[in-house]
């Protein structure tokens, strides 16, 4: 057998480099425009006022989908792909205009119907859970973790959840508490 040689190549990181201003930066002579930050600002709560308009259209999308997985079973996993491009898109955008349900919602959604996800008729109805209950959100404009209202709608998806799959969702840290 004939011997092999391997060399190793040790990269420099040309990208923390550039971020760093090449070692000359310090990070307390980074210094914001309070202008610029300022209409950053303005353009988010901008933003944040049109996001129930916006993401009502995006839920429908959602429901859609729903339908059309009980409307054609053997079409279902190209929907619950659908599905979990759309969750997975969302998944970012609720807390940022001050909608941490939605997000939490969307992530729950987006990790049920990943490349694994069951496909019978109970698992159709835990997507329709994820939809309704982002839909109420939105709907009664529930903001923050939504107090008492965010809670009970927390444990009624965790009940259709459990009552679909058979499967406890795991606890967060809140309940654990």
């Amino acid at each position: 057998m004939a011997k092999v040689s391997v060399r190793y190549y040790r990269i420099k990181n040309k990208l923390k480099e550039k971020a760093l201003g090449l070692g000359k930066v310090n990070e307390e002579d980074i210094d914001f425009d309070d202008e610029i930050l300022l209409k950053a600002e303005e353009a988010l709560k901008e933003m944040a006022e049109d996001y129930p308009d916006w993401v009502s259209s995006i839920i429908q999308k959602l429901a859609d989908e729903h339908r059309r997985c009980v409307d054609s079973p053997e079409y279902r996993k190209g929907h619950f792909e659908n599905i979990h491009s759309i969750a997975h898109d969302m998944r970012g955008q609720g807390g940022t205009f001050g909608y941490p349900l939605v997000t939490e919602f969307a992530d729950g959604l987006y990790e049920f119907t990943g490349p694994n996800a069951g496909l019978s008729d109970n698992h159709v109805e835990v997507v329709k859970a994820h939809v309704d209950a982002m839909r109420v959100v939105i709907k009664d404009r529930i903001k923050g973790d939504g107090g008492d209202a965010g809670k009970e709608l927390s444990r009624s998806l965790q009940g259709a959840i459990e009552k679909y799959t058979g499967q406890k969702p795991p606890k967060n840290s809140e309940d654990a508490a």
